[in-house]
């Protein structure tokens, strides 16, 4: 049951064109502007630093509006339709793969504009990314679930995610730190199993407190 309803959540994605059209200007523009302000960086920890600055807001703009458009009468259907545990299962699994990609995309206008630097690890600083997008995104649905429980308060969903991303990032942070120093896998390796610790604990979470936003 839960790959139709990831199947439906990227047709449903897919249908509102402007949407996508939106979001990739949203990052173009920002890492663009963000180019202009800061022309040559040259210094590592600007560089880093900026990248996840920029990836922070985009993470949050994109997962914030997971459960916003989830009107009464769709939440009705949903609950009618759908088991609580296969539709958070669904949503999370989606976003994760949503942010992901949109998290490549960064990188790669990030690069492009402005400049990467030379002796980065490309492989290792990919997989910390692609790690930390999908445990981001994961953090964000479930807290714009609990927030959609209180009108759709996207105040709300932002106070509850910044102490449980806080961490998240500083790990992100060190790991992509060590791939722009060129370190080897075995320096590094810990926030890797550390981020791919922190994904199975967010879908399991998941799946067990979104029983009880089900039954509101």
């Amino acid at each position: 049951m839960i790959l139709p309803l990831i199947k439906k959540e990227f047709t449903i994605e897919f249908r509102q064109k402007s949407t996508l059209a939106g979001i990739l200007v949203y990052i173009v523009s920002t890492i663009f502007i963000s180019a202009l302000c800061f022309n040559k960086i040259i210094h590592p920890v600007v560089w880093n630093s900026l990248f996840w600055v920029i990836f922070l807001f985009i993470a949050v703009n994109i997962s914030a509006k997971s459960f916003m458009t989830e009107t009464k009468g769709k939440g009705l259907y949903n609950y009618i339709y759908y088991h609580p545990t296969h539709f958070i299962i669904s949503k999370v699994l989606y976003n994760m793969a949503l942010l992901v990609v949109l998290s490549l995309l960064t990188f790669f206008f990030y690069s492009w504009f402005v400049g990467s630097m030379p002796n980065i690890n490309i492989i290792m600083f990919l997989v910390n990314l692609s790690l930390s997008s999908s445990a981001f995104a994961g953090v964000l649905s479930l807290m714009s679930a609990i927030s959609s429980k209180a009108n759709n308060n996207i105040s709300l969903m932002a106070i509850l995610s910044f102490p449980v991303l806080m961490p998240l990032l500083l790990v992100s942070v060190k790991f992509s730190k060590h791939a722009i120093d060129g370190l080897a896998w075995s320096v590094s390796y810990k926030y890797a199993l550390i981020l791919i610790m922190l994904n199975f604990v967010v879908v399991v979470l998941a799946s067990l407190l979104f029983n009880y936003l089900w039954k509101d």
